[in-house]
């Protein structure tokens, strides 16, 4: 069995792989490292191309596109390794031995079960990339954050985020887990097609005691948006109902009617900006991400109660953060994510926290 299998997986990505993957080919020998390419029924000549130009790449070929969430699972079925890396085709690595500290780390501490390199942007190398930074965490009300990215602000990278900490969740753009984690915990949710998926993945490894870090000796250099843009209305439509599906997995019951009373009206105000912009296309996408999500509530159901079933000790993961990340961003001018200080954690805390029942039927969800 390989020590690490790094999957990319790939549709219609004939161009972008022509254009990165030697990178990570050349950036990669290491023994007991393989590269693989997981094609995702792509109808383009992808499949053409690799046996072309890379003959020596090992294909792992799918019979249709079942997303990202899906079509991982389909895959890494089929590769035995001790650890996976999940990467993006987009992802150029100019580091060789760039997967010696990640492999190192994890080796040393069998608690972790996910890290992630640094990710700053190809075009801006020098900044962090917007889709995973130096790793995640969720405000209050399961809005997304990293060291490095608050909302849409990235900093420079300058080393303020080397120190290997505890993070909620690690980019899906360049994760690594070990196989054994990734299937003890069920993988990525195949439900949510795309987006989010790996968020909702690492937090049903930290509920179940497990840690994530971000190990800065390693970078990779992402694109970012080469599937689906920022402001294109299905990326809007998975994002929102995704988001909801996973707080309604993963919710301590405590805080669950609470959560979901507050992003009823939040969502709504998201709506209206979008109305009074005439963007219309993504007002309809987040209103069909809410009917979309109170249709799938069922389903999810027993997925809730195996995760509350499954958490550790702790009834609240710390890294999923007291303070309201909107509020602290555009009333306070917070940017930074060195600047989401104590004071604004115990704000957030006064300010958010409602008393709520814990035994509470979940009826008025739906």
């Amino acid at each position: 069995m390989m020590k690490l299998a790094i999957v990319i997986l790939n549709w219609n990505g004939a161009e972008m792989m022509r254009k990165y993957l030697p990178s990570v080919i050349r950036c990669s020998k290491e023994d007991g490292v393989e590269v693989i390419v997981a094609d995702n029924a792509s109808t383009d000549d992808s499949l053409a191309m690799l046996s072309r130009e890379f003959p020596d790449v090992r294909t792992v070929v799918l019979q249709e596109n079942y997303g990202f969430a899906g079509g991982y699972n389909h895959a890494l079925k089929q590769i035995e390794a001790e650890y996976y890396l999940l990467l993006n085709s987009d992802v150029e690595i100019r580091q060789e031995g760039w997967v010696k500290p990640m492999l190192q780390y994890m080796d040393a501490h069998e608690e972790c079960a996910v890290c992630q390199p640094k990710l700053r942007y190809l075009r801006q190398p020098e900044m962090f990339e917007y889709a995973g930074a130096a790793g995640g965490f969720l405000d209050r009300y399961g809005y997304p954050f990293c060291r490095g990215r608050v909302m849409s602000s990235i900093e420079k990278d300058e080393g303020q985020y080397d120190e290997i900490v505890p993070l909620l969740w690690a980019t899906g753009a360049a994760l690594m887990i070990r196989a054994k984690d990734y299937w003890d915990a069920g993988g990525l949710d195949e439900r949510f097609f795309a987006h989010q998926e790996e968020i909702d993945l690492c937090w049903r490894l930290r509920t179940r005691g497990r840690q994530i870090v971000c190990i800065g000796e390693s970078v990779a250099f992402h694109l970012g948006g080469a599937t689906l843009n920022q402001g294109n209305p299905r990326k809007t439509f998975l994002n929102f109902r995704n988001n909801l599906l996973m707080l309604y997995k993963n919710l301590p019951e405590s805080d669950l009617k609470t959560v979901m009373r507050v992003r009823w009206w939040l969502d709504r105000v998201a709506m209206l900006q979008c109305v009074l912009k005439l963007d219309l296309a993504n007002a309809r996408a987040m209103m069909r991400a809410r009917v979309s999500f109170k249709r799938l509530l069922p389903e999810f159901e027993a997925d809730r109660k195996k995760n509350l079933a499954a958490r550790a000790t702790a009834t609240r993961v710390e890294e999923r953060k007291d303070f309201f990340l909107l509020w602290q961003y555009y009333a306070r001018g917070r940017k930074k994510y060195s600047q989401l200080t104590n004071e604004a954690r115990a704000e957030g805390k006064l300010a958010c926290t409602m008393p709520c029942k814990e035994e509470e039927d979940n009826s008025q969800l739906r």
